[in-house]
């Protein structure tokens, strides 16, 4: 498919843009929120966010005066997107960046075009050619080369947080390609506040089901929660569902390239987060992945 940038929606490049930026920058704010001494339980945090967010949202939609009753098939669709996108995807990373550097986290979730690249091959019953194989085995090299100083400490909660950081993607990707295959006849607003809605459903079992605190947040840690609420979930959520009725799939997934470089920088700015030679060569092979990945699609 010819992804040219004159033949693409201008509009879905502008959404496409907004996702860049601000997600590249809630890996900070979810780092601030759920690191050591800020008061907020990992999965209270995603679940009081994405509800508030639910409600924003569904309300600015009413106001509107679309349709936000669902009928059968439609809450289906938004209810296993909503789990697997914001349960499975957001609420690992959620947890792991209680251990994590906001900027390892990212890196890590860049593995997200691999896991997406695998899984519509194995829907659509495509072998891989051998360019694309190596693609994807370069990436998951680059994984290795980041998480190796992880491995080799052998620290357990470090590990598990690397785990929770490779599922996040893979349960991201899931989430995204079964609602972009399965599109409900619904406004892009609609959309986003019922997959928040139902995800905080989940969230709120997982929480009665760890039997996590009550959150006691500081200041900078509500100011992070509120950065997440308008920013990552009204304004750039809003917009990834609005890319991905708008642009190709393989466009919409280079955000992929961008957010981890705002991530890190930003970890390194404002956290003094290190970005040692493991970090820049694990980065240059996970990237390498995925540009092989993007432009050798068949």
């Amino acid at each position: 498919m010819n992804t040219n940038s004159q033949k693409l929606n201008r509009q879905g490049l502008f959404h496409l843009l907004i996702v860049y930026i601000v997600w590249g920058s809630t890996y900070l704010g979810i780092r601030v929120a759920v690191r050591e001494g800020a008061g907020f339980p990992p999965f209270t945090l995603a679940f009081m966010r994405v509800m508030v967010a639910s409600v924003i949202l569904l309300t600015m939609a009413k106001l509107q005066g679309e349709r936000i009753k669902l009928d059968r098939q439609e809450f289906v669709v938004l209810l296993g997107s909503g789990l697997l996108l914001w349960v499975g995807g957001n609420g690992l990373v959620t947890w792991a960046e209680m251990r994590s550097s906001s900027g390892m986290a990212a890196l890590l979730v860049a593995a997200l075009p691999m896991w997406s690249e695998i899984i519509n091959r194995v829907i659509d019953r495509r072998k891989p050619n051998l360019f694309m194989t190596g693609s994807i085995l370069l990436g998951f090299s680059g994984v290795g080369v980041l998480t190796w100083p992880i491995l080799r400490a052998g620290n357990t909660a470090d590990l598990m947080a690397v785990v929770a950081l490779l599922l996040a993607p893979l349960f991201w990707a899931l989430g995204t390609i079964w609602f972009q295959r399965r599109k409900p006849d619904l406004k892009v607003r609609t959309v986003s506040g019922w997959q928040h809605l139902l995800g905080g459903l989940g969230f709120l079992v997982v929480i009665l089901v760890r039997g996590e605190p009550l959150p006691t947040p500081t200041g900078e840690a509500w100011m992070a929660w509120g950065f997440l609420v308008i920013f990552g979930s009204v304004i750039a959520f809003t917009s990834y569902m609005t890319t991905l009725q708008l642009l190709p799939y393989q466009v919409v997934m280079t955000y992929a390239y961008i957010n981890p470089v705002i991530a890190v920088f930003l970890g390194w700015l404002i956290l003094r987060e290190p970005v040692t030679g493991w970090t820049l060569a694990g980065t240059g092979l996970v990237v390498a992945g995925v540009a092989g990945i993007f432009n050798n699609r068949d």
